[in-house]
């Protein structure tokens, strides 16, 4: 849904993920891990330069509007993917297996949040159809993805983090209340206030 991002100090650009990586093999992607456990410091220079922007937009992305956690959980990444990294087999390229970390990262801090969120009484909200507006569509749709980005951000943290968890990442919501430790019913009467919520700020 997002582009790729390149950060360059304080500057953000568009740049295409394929641009950057065409022509690298599972191969080479093994040979450079073997590199980087040898402490090779060009190797591990390497690593770094190769994959930070692929991290950093994947985050990015699914952190809006908190921004300012993006630096932190990105290193967060990178140290697990340093202390995990003789693991890597080449069964898939690293790039997918760093995005791999990085998504269990994403849905830790998504875990945490609605774990802290209050929990919610029923009410008028989750009667609502919830074919009003089809959030998988607009998730779909290049289009609109700076429309709804907006939207998120100007909802509340927990049914910004509650939508994106269930529509983005396509999480059941059995998935995200075994890993809240909430029922099923009140992740879905969650999940009921911020459809409504996104479905007034779209239309307004």
């Amino acid at each position: 849904m997002c582009t790729s991002i390149r950060k360059s100090g304080s500057e953000l650009s568009s740049v295409p993920l394929s641009a950057r990586e065409s022509g690298r093999s599972v191969d080479d992607d093994v040979a450079l891990v073997a590199a980087v456990l040898q402490r090779d410091r060009k190797a591990t220079a390497e690593f770094v330069n190769a994959y930070t922007d692929a991290v950093y937009s994947f985050i990015r992305c699914r952190l809006s509007p908190r921004r300012d956690l993006v630096d932190d959980l990105v290193q967060e990444v990178f140290i697990a993917a340093w202390e995990n990294l003789s693991s890597f087999r080449g069964v898939s390229p690293l790039r997918a297996w760093l995005l791999g970390i990085a998504r269990h990262k994403v849905e830790d801090y998504y875990r945490r949040l609605l774990q802290s969120a209050q929990p919610l009484e029923p009410g008028v909200a989750e009667e609502l159809p919830a074919d009003e507006i089809d959030l998988e569509a607009i998730a779909d749709r290049e289009r609109t993805e700076q429309r709804a980005r907006q939207v998120l951000e100007e909802l509340p943290e927990h049914y910004s983090v509650a939508l994106q968890w269930r529509y983005w990442e396509k999480r059941s919501t059995r998935r995200m209340a075994e890993a809240t430790g909430r029922s099923e019913k009140g992740i879905e009467r969650l999940l009921a206030r911020a459809r409504e919520q996104f479905r007034r700020r779209w239309l307004a």
